[in-house]
């Protein structure tokens, strides 16, 4: 897995590729939370269009990154949530976690408010 980040109005923009599964989840830990603590106010958008699987540890990754932003009045968005990553956050109740956006614009809109 390998994760691009890049900026636009304030929010960071992550664009995780591949699978979050096994060693990959420490990677998007890595890349995560610094972006929350380096921030006062985290604004993180998760772009997961080409990312093909997730695993139980990679939503407790995300939830522990929304936790860490919750705590700073930060907030996380996510697009591009493909079926089998909707399934199991459904499922798991996450969804309920991250603001759910139809497109980039719509969320970096949104989240800079």
């Amino acid at each position: 897995m390998t994760t691009q980040i890049r900026q636009q109005n304030g929010i960071s923009i992550l664009e995780p590729t591949g699978k979050i599964v096994g060693d990959s989840v420490s990677e998007l830990r890595e890349v995560i939370l610094p972006q929350i603590e380096t921030s006062d106010t985290p604004r993180i958008l998760i772009n997961f269009g080409n990312v093909s699987m997730i695993d139980s540890s990679g939503l407790g990754t995300l939830m522990e990154a929304r936790a860490a932003a919750t705590r700073k009045n930060g907030r996380m968005g996510a697009i591009n949530v493909g079926r089998n990553i909707k399934n199991l956050v459904v499922l798991s109740r996450v969804v309920n976690l991250f603001e759910h956006y139809d497109d980039e614009d719509t969320a970096v809109t949104a989240l800079s408010a």
